[in-house]
């Protein structure tokens, strides 16, 4: 990638998982100014030489102070999980029309606006791997808020550079809810839906996907396109399982979790999470993507137009991110 020093960026997102990651980057790139959103806390941007602009994607002076004058604008913020519709419609939705508003208004000479979607915009799908010319059927809030999310991106594609990622599954260090997996596995129980022998999920490292949302951003061919950034290849569940008992060195006993009671898992889940005042991984919702949307996609327009080209393999990325949640103590 060549050096992009001098360049100037605003960062959405950045005290998350990916987000995180990605301001890293950024920094490593040899950006000469980064700036982040911070609500609050600095999580994960703590030490870092960014740029804090306090606010958040409500507060149309901070998102002006963040967006003037900079080269790029990554917009990583998110609700992944929220209580009711409206939550995911105020955060993924109209926060992602305030920002690229604010852009156009304050900053009509961007190089480019990188928005992050989701696989889960997909939902159902015909064939088992999407492509971006699958059209977007979400079965879930969230993937809908995500399709929404789309929507607004594309009515401003003539007046705001941008372009649209859409990640799959991401792990790595730092990240919470596939963390759920490995603690289990941690404790000797691997469960799995289905048999778990055919390929069925793309996971992407999030080294890979940062790499990939940078080389969209910039690209001179993304402008007002869609892109997968997915993984080296689909994986089974009883691959994963085996990358991670050998990286936590444990024998695991294998669950099988019949497809028909991964809906009163979810329910169960969620009914907890009501009484504890807590927003589980695992809902009603995301049992019904777990069933029925799709789960793997195609990166060969990321990898045609700007050459993206996963390459962490899943027991490389599995036993990196593992040491990283013994490091912290997470495990």
């Amino acid at each position: 990638m060549p050096s992009e020093s001098g360049h100037t960026a605003f960062v959405t997102g950045g005290t998350g998982f990916v987000g995180s990651h990605l301001v890293e980057l950024l920094l490593s790139e040899g950006f000469s100014e980064v700036r982040c959103l911070v609500r609050t806390d600095l999580k994960f941007l703590d030490g870092l030489p960014v740029k804090i602009i306090r606010g958040d994607m409500a507060d149309l002076d901070a998102l002006s102070s963040g967006v003037a004058g900079v080269d790029y604008v990554f917009h990583s913020a998110a609700l992944t999980r929220a209580r009711d519709w409206n939550e995911f419609m105020t955060a993924n939705v109209d926060g992602t029309e305030r920002l690229l508003q604010v852009v156009e208004d304050v900053n009509p000479g961007v190089r480019k606006v990188l928005l992050t979607s989701s696989l889960a915009a997909i939902g159902r799908c015909e064939r088992d791997v999407a492509t971006e010319s699958d059209p977007l059927l979400p079965i879930s809030q969230y993937g809908r808020s995500k399709m929404l999310m789309e929507g607004v991106a594309a009515r401003f594609f003539d007046t705001v550079p941008s372009v649209v990622i859409r990640p799959p599954a991401v792990y790595g260090p730092r990240e919470s809810d596939i963390f759920t997996f490995f603690k289990s596995v941690s404790r000797g129980i691997c469960p799995i839906v289905g048999s778990g022998k055919e390929k069925a999920i793309s996971l992407v490292h999030v080294r890979d996907l940062v790499t990939g949302m940078l080389q969209a951003a910039l690209s001179e061919r993304t402008r007002g396109k869609t892109y997968f950034l997915g993984s080296p290849t689909p994986y089974s569940w009883h691959e994963i399982r085996d990358a991670s008992a050998t990286a936590l060195g444990r024998r695991v006993v294998t669950l099988p979790i019949p497809s028909a009671l991964v809906g009163s898992v979810g329910a169960v889940s969620e009914f907890i999470g009501q009484l504890t005042g807590s927003l589980p991984a695992l809902n009603r919702e995301k049992a019904t993507e777990i069933k029925s949307a799709c789960k793997m996609c195609d990166h060969s327009n990321a990898a045609s137009d700007f050459g993206y080209a996963p390459g962490v393999d899943l027991w490389t990325g599995v036993k990196e991110t593992i040491e990283w949640y013994r490091k912290e103590e997470w495990l």
